[in-house]
């Protein structure tokens, strides 16, 4: 058989070797310019890195010197259609980011992570983003929880030295090893007044009950230090009901919704708001469609069975009324209204966060928020960065390049 020519190569080949983030988004920062983002802080509350890139360094943090060992020496390859999640997510080599970022060339400093971060805030109008990890969502399902916990601490040192400690706009909600209580707690005591630790975060693909009280004690210690708790949407062909789907956009849709559906019952019927009154959650990557169902379902289950849950002391809606949501993936039904009601229904103007979920394939620029006819100018501003900004306890920053175009505009306008 003839090798291949250049004119035969993959399409993907050739934009990975011209890759450049900013030519990337170069119509995202058209957008940021036209709608006047410079105005006000934007913060994006879930976007992501390939931390594999970085493994060998992260596997420098592991303690355990057998666990580092087999770590540095193991390989990480690129998954291939056999593998679970398959070449699904890059969509075969159309979502060129995926690939084309391991190739892209940034300076010695500052680290490549931030400088990479950098790149695709800038031209979005992203101040201030908090990053979470893409191939350690999957780490839930380890069968040696050993290996979860090892990583995990790695992964959050690193994390807490190398970037969160360089840069003041990048912030992060600290990844719990959920299958060890004690190891969820011990990470907050660690990492709770790390630099840039805004909070902690279970990937709700795990399969143990949140509301099981070996970690109580864990959610005691983020509540004490005025954190919230995240439970972050993933999903996994390996659950044997999502295995009788057979094409990747089922097993995404259902998936990214099923696991926050299932924590949040939990969360409730089992009274955890009453428990922990000033612990605030958020349920993240998993859209708005799913939050009306539930407060009309669990409502309904509530009415007719208190008893069931004799804690609350209001209908479960109340309480998914004083929750926080993040917008991605916003379902852009042709039917607007359905939008406008989900949004009044679960009180977005104050408890709706922005969230891009950067650079994955079904990302959202702040336009998706900023565009809505029915939204005011303050909601507007609120769900992009002002309740992130309370939630967090956060200072509102803007960007240089923000800073930039405002002093740019204020001078041509005295002009």
């Amino acid at each position: 058989m003839n090798r291949p020519t250049r004119a035969d190569m993959d399409f993907r080949d050739l934009a990975v070797e011209e890759f450049d983030t900013t030519t990337l988004l170069s119509h995202a920062a058209q957008q940021a310019v036209a709608r006047k983002y410079e105005d006000f802080c934007i913060v994006d509350v879930d976007s992501h890195h390939y931390e594999s890139e970085a493994f060998t360094d992260i596997a420098d943090y592991i303690v355990d010197p057998v666990l580092r060992h087999e770590a540095k020496h193991q390989k990480m390859g690129r998954p291939g259609i056999n593998h679970p999640d398959g070449s699904y997510q890059e969509m075969g080599g159309r979502i060129t980011r995926y690939p084309g970022r391991s190739k892209e060339k940034t300076p010695a400093t500052p680290h490549r992570e931030i400088t990479l971060m950098r790149r695709w805030m800038d031209p979005m109008g992203v101040d201030v983003a908090v990053l979470f990890p893409t191939p350690m969502l999957s780490l839930q399902v380890c069968p040696r929880i050993e290996v979860e916990v090892a990583l995990a601490q790695a992964y959050n040192r690193w994390l807490c030295d190398e970037i969160l400690a360089e840069d003041p706009r990048i912030k992060s909600m600290l990844y719990l090893p959920y299958n060890d209580p004690e190891a969820c707690y011990q990470t907050v005591l660690e990492f709770g007044e790390r630099q840039g630790v805004i909070g902690f975060m279970a990937t709700a693909t795990h399969y143990r009950g949140c509301h099981d009280n070996a970690y109580i004690k864990t959610y005691a210690a983020i509540q004490e230090r005025g954190m919230p708790l995240g439970f972050h949407a993933s999903f996994s062909w390996a659950d044997r009901t999502l295995a009788l789907t057979n094409r990747f956009i089922g097993v995404h849709s259902l998936g990214f919704t099923w696991c926050n559906m299932l924590y949040v019952t939990n969360w409730l019927m089992n009274g955890m708001p009453e428990r922990f009154p000033k612990l605030k959650t958020i349920w993240i990557e998993s859209g708005l469609a799913w939050v009306p169902f539930m407060m009309q379902r669990l409502d309904n289950e509530y009415m007719m069975r208190p008893s069931d849950a004799p804690m609350l002391k209001k209908k479960p809606s109340d309480y998914m009324r004083e929750m926080y949501f993040t917008t991605q993936p916003m379902e852009m039904v042709d039917n607007r209204k359905a939008l406008e009601l989900t949004m009044e229904m679960m009180n977005a103007e104050t408890q709706l966060l922005y969230s891009s979920d950067y650079p994955h394939w079904d990302m959202d620029l702040p336009s998706t928020i900023y565009d809505l006819p029915f939204l005011s100018e303050q909601a507007k501003r609120n769900i992009l960065g002002g309740n992130a900004l309370r939630l967090f306890n956060l200072e509102p920053v803007l960007s240089d390049t923000k800073i930039l175009r405002r002093a740019t505009r204020d001078t041509a306008l005295k002009v």
